[in-house]
Order: C-alpha cells, then sequence, then structure tokens
C-alpha cells in the first residue's frame, strides 16, 4: 500500500554504525494522518530530525509534532530538503522556522544557488564548497566533491557570491550552531540537501554523532529517575504484526532505558505482571532482522511474539519501574466498520483487536453490541484505508467502512455518562484500556455543554498542542 500511495504509512526503526557511534533512527510517517504513530516514536527518541519540503515549509502537521517535541524536551535539528527543485529562498525559510516555532535558526550549511538551480552547500565552519552534481533523473546517488573557496569563486560565479552575501548576513546576527542552547531546546541547527540522492546528509548525520545527546535517565510515574546502570528497563512504543509476509508474526519495540539486556534474561511487564519471554529478540533495518544478545541504554529492541504486550508498557528487571505510557491523539474523523462476509466474523474480530493493539485506529465498542460493528476513531482518513486494507490482507477479513457523523470525542466517566445519554446525538462507548469515552455529532453542542454543565467529566483527548 506504501508503494501505491507513495507515502510511508508506518515508522520503520534502523539501527547502524555510523563512525564511532550505532545510530537507532525511527524514520516517522510524515503525512498528517499517521502523526499518532509518529507521536508514540517521540516518546522513544533523544534528539528529532526535522525534514522540511523546501517548497512547503512548515505544514499543520508540523508544527503539531513539533510542540509534541517541546512538550518532551527534545533538540531538534533541521534538514531543509528538496533543494535540488524549485522551491521558497532560504532566508524565508529560517524566518517561517524562528516565527512559527520559535527556533533560533542556526544554520551549519548553506546552499549556493536558489532551489531549482542547486549548486551545492558552504559548510559554514570550514568554509568550504561542497559541490552538488546533478544525475541523470535521480536515479543515483549525487557524488560529492569538496572544493575550496577559490576554485568555487571561479566556477560558480554570481551564485557563489550571493551564498557569500547570505553567509556574512548570518555572521552578523551571530546565527551560529551553538550545542547549549540547541540541547535546551532554544535553537535549531540547520542544514541544505536533497534526502533522494543522498546529498547533504552526510553533513546531517555528522551533526547528530557530533551534537545529538547520549541517552539520559528516564523519570518514572512516581518521577524518580531510574540510572542508566539501574537494572535493565524498557519502554514499548510501537506493536506491528506481518511486517514481512516471510517472518507473519508480532513484533514489539521497546527503547532500553536503563541496564544491560541480554537474550534470555528474565523480564516482567509492569501492568500486567507477567514475564516477558526474551528468547527471541531482534535489532532492525527495515524488514531485514538480527538477533541480538544483549543491548544498552538507547538501543531499540524487537521482542518476537510478546502478544500481552502493549503500546505504553514498561517492561523490567530487578526493581519495579513504571514510566509513563502514551497519551493518544484526539481524533478527528469516526467511521463503523463491519465485515462484507458474514462467515469471516471471527477473522474480523481478530483482526479489529490486533490492529487496535498496535494503534491503527482506536476502536471504540458498545458494551450491548461487542466486536459486530464497532467505531474506529483516527486523526485521518488514510488510517480507515490502512485499516481496511490490512484487515482483507492479512486476516481474510474484507470490510466496509462507513463513515460516521461525529465531530468530537472526550473522555468521560459513569456519572457524566448517564447524563449524556439523555442528550441527542451523543454516544457512549468504551476504548480497549477501559476508558469510557463520549462521542458527539456536533462540536458546537459539546461546547455549549461544557459552558452550562461544568460539573460533567468531559477531559480532552491529547490534541499535540501546547499547553496554555
Amino acid at each position: 500500500m506504501e508503494r501505491q500511495r507513495g507515502i510511508s504509512i508506518s515508522s520503520t526503526v534502523l539501527q547502524f554504525p555510523y563512525g564511532d557511534h550505532v545510530f537507532n533512527l525511527l524514520d516517522t510517517p510524515g503525512h498528517r494522518d499517521f502523526s499518532e504513530d509518529t507521536y508514540r516514536v517521540l516518546a522513544a527518541v533523544d534528539a528529532v530530525i526535522m525534514v522540511l519540503d523546501t517548497a512547503k515549509g512548515i505544514e499543520a502537521q508540523t508544527l503539531k509534532l513539533f510542540n509534541v517535541c517541546r512538550s518532551r524536551n527534545l533538540p531538534v535539528l533541521t534538514f531543509f530538503n528538496k533543494f535540488d527543485r524549485p522551491g521558497r529562498d532560504p532566508l524565508e525559510l529560517l524566518d517561517e522556522v524562528e516565527q512559527q516555532i520559535g527556533l533560533r535558526a542556526t544554520p551549519a550549511t548553506w546552499p549556493v544557488g536558489q532551489p531549482g538551480d542547486f549548486r551545492g552547500t558552504i559548510d559554514r565552519r570550514t568554509g568550504l564548497f561542497t559541490k552538488y552534481t546533478r544525475t541523470a533523473r535521480g536515479a543515483a546517488e549525487a557524488p560529492e566533491e569538496i572544493i575550496d573557496a577559490e576554485r568555487a569563486a571561479a566556477e560558480e560565479g554570481d551564485a557563489w557570491k550571493v551564498a557569500l552575501d547570505s553567509c556574512s548576513l548570518l555572521d552578523a546576527i551571530e546565527a551560529n550552531v551553538d550545542l547549549p542552547s540547541f540541547l535546551a531546546g532554544k535553537s535549531t541547527p540547520v542544514f541544505v540537501g536533497s534526502a533522494l540522492t543522498n546529498f547533504g546528509v552526510r553533513a546531517l548525520l555528522d551533526a547528530v554523532a557530533e551534537l545529538a545527546p547520549p541517552p539520559i535517565p528516564r523519570f518514572d510515574l512516581a518521577e524518580n529517575e531510574r540510572a542508566l546502570e539501574s537494572p535493565f528497563s524498557g519502554f514499548v512504543f510501537k506493536i506491528q504484526a506481518n511486517m514481512d509476509p516471510n517472518h507473519r508474526d508480532r513484533l514489539a519495540f521497546a527503547r532500553v532505558c536503563s541496564g544491560h539486556f541480554e537474550r534470555g534474561m528474565d523480564v516482567e511487564c509492569t501492568r500486567s505482571g507477567r514475564a516477558v519471554g526474551t528468547k527471541y529478540v531482534t535489532t532492525a533495518f527495515g524488514n531485514d532482522r538480527e538477533t541480538i544478545e544483549e543491548a544498552f541504554p538507547g538501543d531499540i529492541i524487537g521482542l518476537v511474539n510478546a502478544g500481552d504486550l502493549r503500546i505504553g508498557d514498561t517492561i523490567y528487571a530487578g526493581k519495579k519501574v513504571e514510566f509513563p505510557g502514551v497519551p493518544r491523539f484526539a481524533p478527528e474523523v469516526f467511521a463503523s466498520a463491519r465485515p462484507l462476509d458474514r462467515s469471516k466474523i471471527k477473522q474480523f474480530r481478530k483482526g479489529i483487536e490486533q490492529l487496535d493493539q498496535e494503534g491503527v485506529v482506536q476502536v471504540l465498542r458498545d458494551l450491548d453490541f461487542g466486536d459486530t460493528e464497532p467505531v474506529l476513531a483516527a486523526v485521518g482518513v488514510l488510517q480507515f484505508e490502512v485499516f481496511a486494507y490490512r484487515l482483507s490482507s492479512e486476516f481474510s477479513a474484507p470490510t466496509e467502512i462507513i463513515s460516521s457523523p461525529y465531530q468530537a470525542m472526550r473522555i468521560t466517566d459513569k456519572a457524566s455518562a448517564d447524563r449524556l445519554r439523555q442528550i441527542g446525538g451523543i454516544r457512549i462507548l468504551y476504548r480497549s484500556d477501559n476508558e469510557m469515552v463520549a462521542l458527539f455529532e456536533n462540536k458546537y453542542r459539546l461546547q455549549r455543554l461544557e459552558k452550562d454543565e461544568p460539573e460533567l467529566t468531559l477531559k480532552l483527548v491529547f490534541d499535540g498542542q501546547p499547553d496554555s
């Protein structure tokens, strides 16, 4: 489905060596409909690379997710992508970053030539020019040739002069990369290039190795620090089944928060109190897997067929610990689902349970009707398409998705639900975590109800906005 759409629909876990470092890269979908998957990943990382389309700049989705980064005190590096195509002026993009996101933009590299007429980049620290050579149809990796300033001036002419003038302006306002400011979440180092041809990516990865913070201790629910050298603990941030048809299994991805993980060690899940199997543990590079024997803080491990684990679970050895879970984004669209073939109801139920656990959508149930026609809640309609596609392809349960009229959802309680049932246009359902939720057909009626009856419990689901 990703190839058909030409977009990423699920986050990808990659671990690879880079110089003297090991990177755990969690690549996330860029489409706004899959922002909840991206948000779960943000709970597991130490720093973020914000990739901006040079033509589009900051989109609503980018701003929403940056607010999540801010709430988690995550330092952010910025990459102006697709500079080999027509786009906006880089100074304009810098201003947009500062105005909309509130971070001081500090370019580490600067483009020579405008978007669409991209010549290469200047390293602002060394003054060296990395020349960009366009490849036929962008089919191959663009070669990088490092050239001194004198030769660059002779070969690039006016484009080089314009770039130097911009760099002089940046020097004058002291827009220089500053490590303490970056780590404090006050500035963002900026890089320029083309991810498609891999141009400029090396400079970005060098900066990640140099600037990004190492793993730090995490705080548990009681706000006690779990030291890195404490016994093993980890945090489950992603679950996905059937990633590769050759495996047809279920992986729970966990970030190691403390201690030394060893394959086969005794580990428990805090929520369930049950033992977690660690005999089959992998690291990943996309769909490729490799069994691992040990892992350390900051590493991502994949627990194979750990069926009892849920997103947000804490796993541990030694002293018991529980880390904060992952709040869910407020859904914006709703639909009901029903199997097209009633003889496939068993497969349908198994599928919706699995996909609910993975967080593909939020599955809401009416206790009077069970799983025969659940309500689905999502950030965007593409999540429904993925849900239906996977039910059909992985569980042999073709499904009809029917749009629902609901416009908003709130978490409520039994006392408030009794009152809400007396009002038209409201439906009371349950999430898989047993939270009771109220769906509203009219968001303006919801606003009026919140004003007129403030004693009702109508808790806002996390919406990605900063606290007021």
